[in-house]
């Protein structure tokens, strides 16, 4: 059963933009709640691939699933005009890829090594059964350099003389939307619904693009891109991770973000953080961001952190500490950064430090095996091999 306190529900069913067929890796949360119904209400059918089979069957079987908008009043928005593909079929889905109007891939990092043949694949049929039709394919992870790395991926997998950089658009994007994990009993209620907060706006390059820019609500296309990569990173996840970081360390008993940022030092201290990464952007892209600009940014996350409704969860938003404290991502990346412009970072500093001994658990006490090898090797060893081997920072520049 959904909760009683939702208050309406949205059948968007009439398009919004010229329509088509986008093919999305990914049936997760991200995947369903965000990119999925952003093109599902732009007029496109969406045509998901998954390894997850219940997923896959129950949307074959409906043709449509719920996104709960989390607020002070829920709201359902009923998502049409979907089916799925399992991913394990290889033919299906290099069909699907070479008929497609767009790809997106929402899967993960860890995902991407499977998908990336099958989409190679699916380019080469396109191209000798549409020799004239480019692929656009819109890169939604958390993955900074993305369009490198697909292009470094992909290139192998073509023949030598495929004119690959005519046929292929490399689309970045920056995901702000925020999804949290869902209890148990959310998801034996309904395997397709999934929860989300009203944010819904997808940042994407659009220089990337070989074809006309989708035209509906929700894409915001961006000339420098890396900018707004970066910004993502080193302010809204950098905000995120303190925020748990600091939160289990005043208190291993809370749960919640909004718990954490109801304790006015540590929300001081975090909107001093991501302040303090915001000036490091403004030097990096003085031509792009604005002081103010960034400031009402920082503000409006922290506003969004303490969204009682979503549920966002300290574990959810810490844990998997081998990569949030890795050289390219979130802290130790803009402590790089910061490096390299000559600009302050002690409070960037102080929050990797926190993440160092950050041990909190999901529901059921349990933690990832990856964060407990972190733990057991930080406490052999310290801060210094935390610095050196994960962050890959040189102390002596400090």
């Amino acid at each position: 059963m959904l909760n009683n306190n939702i208050q309406n529900k949205t059948n968007f069913n009439s398009p919004l933009g010229v329509g088509g067929k986008l093919v999305l890796f990914g049936a997760g949360k991200i995947g369903r709640s965000f990119i999925g119904q952003l093109f599902s209400r732009g007029g496109y059918e969406v045509v998901f691939v998954d390894i997850f089979k219940p997923v896959i069957d129950e949307l074959n079987s409906r043709h449509n699933y719920d996104v709960i908008i989390k607020s002070e009043r829920d709201e359902v928005l009923s998502i049409k005009n979907v089916r799925g593909v399992l991913a394990t079929d290889e033919q299906a889905v290099i069909h699907e890829i070479s008929t497609a109007d767009i790809v997106a891939v929402s899967i993960g990092q860890q995902g991407l090594p499977s998908a990336i043949p099958l989409i190679a694949k699916g380019i080469l049929l396109r191209h000798k059964e549409m020799y004239n039709s480019p692929l656009d394919i819109i890169i939604a992870e958390n993955l900074r350099n993305a369009a490198d790395y697909f292009r470094t991926e992909l290139i192998p997998l073509v023949p030598p003389n495929f004119p690959f950089d005519k046929m292929v658009g490399l689309v970045e994007t920056s995901i702000g939307k925020m999804v949290p994990i869902m209890l148990k009993k959310d998801m034996e209620a309904d395997v397709l619904q999934v929860f989300a907060e009203p944010y819904n706006n997808l940042i994407l390059d659009k220089k990337a693009f070989k074809n006309p820019i989708p035209a509906f609500d929700g894409l915001s296309p961006k000339e420098n891109m890396k900018a707004w990569v970066d910004r993502k990173l080193f302010i809204h996840n950098l905000g995120h991770a303190t925020t748990a970081y600091l939160g289990f360390k005043h208190n291993q008993q809370f749960v919640y973000l909004y718990e954490a940022l109801a304790v006015p030092e540590i929300k001081n201290t975090v909107h001093e953080t991501m302040l303090q990464a915001a000036a490091i952007l403004l030097k990096k892209y003085p031509d792009e961001f604005t002081l103010e600009g960034l400031t009402e940014h920082a503000d409006d996350l922290i506003y969004r952190f303490q969204n009682r409704a979503l549920g966002d969860t300290i574990y959810r938003v810490g844990c998997d500490l081998k990569r949030k404290l890795s050289a390219e991502d979130r802290l130790a990346g803009a402590i790089h950064l910061a490096l390299e412009l000559k600009m302050p970072y002690n409070k960037i500093l102080d929050a990797f430090m926190a993440g160092c001994s950050f041990k909190a658990t999901d529901e059921s006490g349990n933690r990832l095996n990856d964060d407990i090898d972190f733990s057991r090797k930080f406490e052999i060893h310290g801060i210094y091999w935390a610095l050196t081997e994960i962050a890959k920072l040189d102390i002596n520049k400090f």
